[in-house]
């Protein structure tokens, strides 16, 4: 599996590996297509997990697990994601803050962000970073 996702690296050259929210291939975009709207051009949850594998086939976890929190995130409405980008800033958020937005990404389907956020309040904690 490794060897063979990077050997199709870049993705977007491989034919019709990576697709729009919409089902375009890449090949089919011209931004004068009236079909390519600003939410034909965000990427996938499919497309962001292919370049996680990518990333960690090239012995990049770090990269990798990034991109996966992504594809999670991905499906989430901006709204709820810049919240959640405000909780985390340092002192804005007590503990039972962060757990209940852990809780409401595990609801969303995020269990990675959730993981994540989790984390987050417990290195807060320690650092003396909440609210």
């Amino acid at each position: 599996m490794a060897e063979d996702i990077v050997r199709r690296y870049p993705l977007g050259a491989a034919g019709d590996v990576v697709r729009t929210p919409g089902g375009l291939r890449l090949d089919e975009l011209a931004l004068d297509d009236p079909r390519v709207t600003r939410e034909e051009l965000r990427a996938t949850p499919a497309t962001l997990r292919l370049q996680a594998d990518v990333a960690a086939a090239s012995q990049r976890p770090a990269l990798a697990a990034n991109l996966r929190r992504a594809a999670e995130l991905a499906t989430v409405p901006h709204d709820v994601v810049l919240e959640i980008y405000t909780a985390l800033r340092p002192r804005r958020s007590t503990a039972d803050d962060l757990e209940s937005w852990a809780r409401r990404l595990e609801e969303l389907g995020a269990g990675l962000t959730a993981a994540f956020v989790r984390e987050a309040a417990e290195v807060y904690a320690a650092r003396g970073l909440l609210a």
